[in-house]
């Protein structure tokens, strides 16, 4: 469902450095960073003898794989918190999969688990069940002092009005392009409305670079995206939820991405494209000038688009007669919860503080080109300077695909129909028919 935030909440927090894109429910994968020491050595070492809920250990399931910059900022954190306090912590990296698959499982069988991570979509959605209520804690230890109001207003949202879960590495869903690009092909002004995209498409196109490039992964948004500019963000997840076909937005966003088809502005391996292949070899190499993305992506192509690579970020245009314009977007962040099962609340609270304050959120912001969560460090990422600007508009948040993704029986189908019709193999029409005949 759509997600309002109070825009006196978000212009505080952007004033002060951040404002967040929730990492959808696609949450970052990046280039790992050489990794100081194994973790998992680490995590071994410091791994309890004694159950967590002792008073002396805690047990931390969390998303990243070791060597990934975050993990690494975050080991550094546990190793520091435990340093200081004593407290023992044993830390298991699972990855994606790893924590997709196994934590509930884990959660219900009574594994000993203190604390976990993972997209604030993910985390107090599908585990909303498992979660303590944070907002004691968070009180008694003055957390919001320095914390982004608009990503903890972000999080008791999603919370169901109570605070479950605390932010971290902020990222933002939106149009990512090459500044040189766009100069070269005289486009002076990133795109707010569709008719302006089309007009910077031709632009492009004529200097000899592809407009916009795509994948399997992320093509699905675009079809959300698109909708929820003309309707709305709730309306394209009861059209998607419903299989409501027949909807005038439906047409409306097929006959859209079918007339840039044939104006030839995505790229010709789009209907074909594997996430990474767009990313890392058309956009990093300076083929491809946009690509509709997290604020994630400038790490993850870092070591493929060189040092000399100017990030430019626009926000989905608008769309004419449309319900939403660029003040809309999927925004916010990992965040990191505590089990409510837990004997050890106050230890795993701490912990989080480490992780989501001061030095450490720092050292996450910078190992990772990341957002930083703490209003204090102010300092961003160079390739994310163009960045805050959208997020400084942003007022309104879509979950992940803008809806795109509300059905998760029709999300393969939509997303094959959608390679298609940008690949230019099918007609708008046939993209309705397809959708239809799938639903039936």
């Amino acid at each position: 469902m759509r997600k309002k935030t109070l825009s006196v909440l978000l212009a505080s927090a952007m004033v002060t450095g951040l404002l967040a894109g929730c990492g959808g429910s696609k949450p970052a994968e990046t280039t790992a960073a050489p990794a100081a020491a194994p973790a998992e050595t680490k995590a071994a070492e410091a791994a309890p003898e004694a159950p967590a809920g002792d008073g002396g250990s805690l047990v931390y399931w969390s998303m990243w794989e070791s060597t990934e910059p975050q993990g690494q900022a975050i080991q550094m954190a546990v190793d520091k918190f435990s340093a200081d306090t004593g407290v023992k912590v044993d830390l298991q990296f699972k990855g994606r999969t790893g924590i997709r698959e196994g934590l509930q499982p884990a959660l219900d069988a009574g594994t000993n688990i203190d604390l976990f991570d993972e997209d604030i979509d993910r985390v107090n959605g599908t585990w909303g069940d498992y979660l303590l209520d944070l907002e004691e804690l968070a009180k008694a230890s003055e957390y919001e002092k320095t914390a982004n109001a608009g990503l903890m207003a972000a999080c008791r949202e999603v919370g169901g009005g109570t605070l479950k879960s605390i932010p971290y590495q902020p990222n933002v869903f939106a149009f990512f392009y090459n500044e040189d690009i766009f100069a070269q092909a005289g486009v002076e002004a990133v795109p707010t409305t569709w008719a302006e995209l089309d007009a910077a498409c031709a632009k492009i196109k004529e200097a000899g670079f592809i407009p916009i490039t795509c994948d399997d992964a992320y093509i699905t948004c675009m079809f959300g995206y698109h909708m929820s500019r003309l309707v709305g963000e709730p309306k394209t997840e009861e059209i998607v939820k419903g299989a409501q076909w027949d909807d005038p937005a439906v047409k409306a966003t097929a006959e859209a991405y079918a007339d840039f088809a044939a104006k030839g502005y995505f790229s010709k391996l789009i209907a074909s494209n594997v996430w990474p292949m767009g990313q890392n070899t058309e956009l990093a190499g300076g083929e491809a000038a946009m690509y509709l993305n997290g604020s994630w992506l400038p790490n993850e192509v870092k070591e493929m688009a060189g040092p000399d690579f100017k990030w430019g970020c626009f926000s989905y245009p608008a769309v004419e007669g449309g319900t939403d314009g660029v003040e809309a977007s999927n925004y916010g962040a990992q965040v990191l919860a505590i089990n409510k099962n837990t004997a050890n609340a106050e230890n795993a609270f701490k912990l989080i503080e480490y992780i989501t304050k001061g030095e450490f959120d720092q050292k996450m912001s910078e190992l990772s080109i990341g957002i930083p969560a703490d209003s204090t460090n102010t300092e961003w990422p160079a390739m994310l300077a163009n960045v805050k600007p959208v997020m400084d508009s942003l007022t309104t948040r879509y979950p992940w695909a803008a809806g795109a993704e509300a059905n998760v029986d029709m999300t393969p189908i939509i997303k094959e129909n959608m390679l298609q019709l940008c690949g230019g193999s099918i007609t708008a029409d046939d993209f309705i028919a397809n959708l239809k005949a799938a639903g039936n």
